[in-house]
């Protein structure tokens, strides 16, 4: 009886662990799919509402969900706050839930963020496409990596099981 117990708790923490790094997946396709959204808006307000970029902040902060808000809204209270504005992106950006390359892009676009309207738009374009590209390749490779992810959880925890039994 208590290898039955011992098995089920090993197949069960083999599926948890399976489940939550399923959700961490899931977590970032949302994560990039809100910035996507949210820096094609800001290049739409500075090209055509020419917005100044305070207020932006605060619009995208509300506008937004998960983690784009929270990176927005952090933001908008830094500057209002009266911190440096590339220093406070760059330090929100590093706390997405994102792979290091989208996270530099999305820190990069700090230091161009003042300047001229093209030059700002140039730059939110640049950072909205790698996004997009990464969304991408991520949608991609995501039925194979549920595959590799289940067959390496599942399996473990059968080997586990075995060896208890």
């Amino acid at each position: 009886m208590l290898k039955l117990l011992g098995s089920l708790c090993v197949a069960s923490g083999g599926a948890l662990a399976w489940y939550v790094q399923r959700a961490e997946r899931c977590r970032e396709r949302d994560a990039l799919s809100d910035l996507q959204l949210a820096f094609r808006r800001m290049g739409e307000e500075v090209r055509l509402a020419r917005t100044p970029l305070p207020a932006l902040l605060s619009a995208l902060a509300g506008d937004c969900g998960g983690p784009a808000s929270a990176f927005f809204e952090a933001v908008s209270k830094a500057a209002a706050g009266g911190e440096d504005l590339p220093r406070a992106w760059r330090e929100r950006a590093a706390a997405l839930p994102l792979r290091e390359r989208d996270k530099a892009a999305v820190s990069a676009l700090a230091g161009d963020l003042q300047g001229d309207e093209e030059k700002v738009c140039k730059a939110i374009s640049h950072v909205t496409y790698t996004l997009a590209n990464s969304a991408g390749e991520a949608e991609r490779k995501r039925p194979e990596k549920e595959k590799r992810a289940a067959a390496l959880w599942f399996s473990a925890a059968a080997l586990l099981v075995i060896l208890l039994i």
